[in-house]
């Protein structure tokens, strides 16, 4: 912490949280702040240069939060910060002096921040920390903000993920995160009441005119209902996959979290292994722990073709692959005999609805398909996608919904 305010002219964002803040207020009063955004951004400046690791997402639930409430009592600005932009228990004491500190008026020296970090920001948060408040400056301000951050999301989008930084992976970590991946949908044997004419639903049509007396009374509808199919992911962690095997597991996380769906994960290695257990977690960083620990032939060999008949021969065959959308995710290298490979393709694409073959390398210029197992694979593979990038991971969620075809 720094001396008073009065020492130096204080940063923009700064002044509004010490306005909002108000030394003066109290709990239950108002202090006259009406931007909830540029006083939660001007705290997550400060408690940022006070070593808390605060990014933009934490701010954003911090403004949903102070929202939520009353952005202009102190008590709740407090409150919406504690429980949005402390991470530990051991946040709140440094939480605690900033806050202390901003509503006396001692600003801290804001440290600078990384230029594709600010770029970075989306354009609701963007409010510069110094300068004029002509509205015109801070609209043209926004503006440059907004293409840039939507040029490095894109960007970021499109990018093969061995070629990330550690921040744009923990970006893309995030993404990952939210990533939604409903299944394709399929008719269902249960029958649900309709609102609208169909076939006639007798026990409910029937009780109806019990209660009635029975007086005529309009028929009751039923339709069929449906349900999403289960999936099953198939991901390779050999040592020619290294580098893509952390992303896909992440993807394969997002798919777990389909609530009243079957969705089962193995890896393949030199050996088979199922992991939908350790995958059953919320938090992916928990659940790429349990994975490590428990998958022993990573960074190995391949073995496809044995692999997938251990596979067929133990679960498929009793019911985990039939009618199921199948993604195997690999680049095709087999240590073995491809024709073994095409063989046990040829037995899962007569029991799952839809093979899905993701291989990293099909991003890259020049890709052609002369793996062995690649090769003989592909005859009885429905859709072919590359799993390389951001993008390419939205596209195979799609067609695992059903929603998109990219034949192979």
């Amino acid at each position: 912490m720094s001396g008073p305010a009065g020492d130096r002219p204080a940063p923009r964002a700064a002044r509004l949280v010490s306005a909002g803040a108000g030394s003066g207020a109290t709990a239950g009063h108002a202090d006259g702040v009406g931007d909830p955004v540029r006083v939660m951004v001007g705290l997550g400046r400060a408690l940022d240069s006070a070593g808390l690791r605060v990014g933009p997402d934490r701010v954003a639930e911090a403004v949903r939060a102070a929202v939520a409430l009353d952005p202009t009592r102190r008590t709740d600005l407090y409150w919406a910060g504690r429980l949005t932009l402390c991470a530990n228990p051991d946040d709140l004491p440094k939480y605690d002096a900033v806050f202390a500190a901003l509503t006396a008026g001692d600003v801290p020296r804001l440290r600078p921040r990384p230029q594709h970090l600010v770029r970075a920001v989306p354009v609701a948060l963007a409010v510069p920390d110094a300068g004029g408040s002509d509205d015109e400056e801070t609209e043209a301000a926004a503006d440059t903000v907004l293409r840039a951050a939507a040029s490095t999301v894109e960007t970021l989008r499109h990018k093969d993920v061995t070629t990330l930084g550690a921040v744009e992976r923990a970006r893309l970590d995030q993404a990952l995160a939210a990533l939604s991946l409903p299944g394709e949908s399929r008719p269902s044997r249960r029958r649900r009441p309709s609102p609208h004419p169909g076939a006639v639903d007798p026990r409910r049509t029937v009780r109806a005119l019990l209660r009635s007396g029975g007086e005529p009374v309009r028929p009751r509808w039923t339709r069929r209902s449906v349900r999403p199919r289960p999936v099953v992911l198939l991901v390779d962690v050999s040592g020619s996959m290294s580098g893509y095997a952390d992303v896909l597991l992440r993807f394969a996380h997002a798919a777990t979290r389909r609530r009243g769906v079957r969705t089962e994960v193995f890896t393949l290695g030199t050996r088979l292994t199922r992991v939908t257990r350790e995958m059953a977690g919320p938090d992916p960083e928990r659940a790429m722990g349990a994975v490590a620990a428990a998958v022993p032939d990573w960074s190995g060999g391949t073995r496809l073709g044995v692999l997938l008949r251990e596979f067929l021969d133990r679960w498929g065959q009793r019911g985990v692959a039939r009618g199921a959308v199948v993604v195997i995710m690999s680049d095709g290298w087999e240590r073995d005999d491809p024709a073994l490979l095409g063989a046990q393709m040829r037995r899962l694409a007569l029991l799952a609805r839809r093979v899905v073959w993701c291989n990293p390398r099909a991003g890259r210029a020049g890709f052609a398909p002369l793996a062995g197992g690649l090769a003989a694979a592909l005859p009885y593979v429905d859709d072919f996608v590359s799993g390389h990038s951001l993008a390419a991971l939205e596209q195979l969620a799609r067609i695992v919904a059903g929603v998109e075809v990219r034949g192979a």
